[in-house]
């Protein structure tokens, strides 16, 4: 047996570079199996909170000449933050981490992102904003989890489309694309099964950052729920580390995303072009209503929308997309 070596989608800017991941103790456990159905994807699932980390390994990171050495945090998880002047022809730039064990070196390849020089940037929630959840029913949410894969989870109408067009925003060269992020409360457990969901619906490829990891059944059963403050740390950074971005936040109104999309508007009153909520009930809330309506004041274009189709609509009204 070995240590699992997990990598996630890294970014960079003219002067940084982050890239981060996952160390895992020796297993024989296989990744993932997306196509298992009914009480096998439970299991799997089930599984992915259950698998223990790898504290204080030593990992490398491989970038040109280049060899880092840093080690993992108390829950497997590593990051490197390092100086970063380089240039690229394309926006994807591959990257590769390695450690040893037993003698026996272990290598992964991942891949960062270094947005090209454009206009936009896009941060969307995935829970109930384009990857349908019921986070609302908490118990429906479970049972979705656990008993449909990744070819049965539902995509919203029409946000294809509308992701699609926002990826190309402003841009003649289709091959460019904005830069895209998707943060949320789900933990890093449920990394590859967001990014197999996004790649099968051809959703925009985007770095992701989500929660802390968790390995216990509690924590699978709580999976996307308790505190809201790390997105908001993230949204946050990311405002910070591209400050000539004009921004366009998505998310629904199923738990805060309106009120921390109003905050993240009053501390970065010049960077944030539009604000996206999707309606999850029946009806609009009226304290979400009132958040997005004090938006409004801010010079912010905002749209409060139950179906895509009019998220779209909205867009090509500002200019967003043609």
């Amino acid at each position: 047996m070995k240590p699992l070596l997990k990598l996630y989608r890294g970014y960079a800017n003219e002067q940084e570079l982050i890239v981060m991941g996952h160390v895992f103790k020796p297993t024989t456990k296989v990744d993932y199996d997306f196509q298992k159905k009914n009480f096998k994807n439970a299991t799997s699932v089930v599984k992915m909170f259950q698998i223990p980390t790898f504290s204080n390994a030593d990992v490398y990171l491989h970038l040109g000449e280049k060899k880092i050495h840093t080690k993992t945090l108390n829950d497997g998880y590593f990051k490197f933050c390092i100086p970063f002047v380089e240039n690229f022809d394309t926006s994807w730039v591959e990257y590769t981490v390695s450690l040893f064990y037993n003698k026996e070196e272990i290598i992964e390849t991942g891949s960062f992102v270094k947005p090209k020089e454009g206009n936009y940037g896009f941060i969307s929630d995935i829970d109930d904003t384009f990857l349908v959840s019921h986070t609302r029913n908490p118990f429906k949410k479970l049972y979705i989890l656990l008993f449909k894969n990744v070819n049965n989870r539902e995509v919203f109408e029409d946000v294809v489309p509308h992701y699609q067009a926002l990826s190309n925003a402003g841009r003649a060269n289709t091959e460019e694309q904005n830069a895209f992020f998707y943060v949320s409360s789900s933990e890093w457990n449920l990394y590859r099964f967001i990014t197999q969901f996004a790649e099968i619906n051809q959703l925009p490829k985007a770095v992701l950052l989500l929660k802390d990891i968790k390995n216990s059944l509690t924590d699978l059963f709580l999976t996307g729920r308790g505190d809201h403050n790390h997105k908001f740390e993230k949204i946050k950074h990311l405002l910070e580390f591209y400050p000539n971005l004009q921004y366009t936040l998505l998310g629904d109104d199923s738990q805060h995303d309106p009120y921390l999309y109003e905050t993240i508007c009053k501390i970065f009153p010049v960077n944030v072009k539009a604000v996206y909520i999707r309606q999850t009930g029946h009806r609009k809330k009226e304290k979400a209503a009132a958040a997005l309506k004090n938006l409004e004041s801010l010079n912010v274009e905002v749209c409060y929308f139950k179906h895509s189709s009019q998220a779209i609509a909205h867009s090509k009204k500002i200019g967003l997309i043609v």
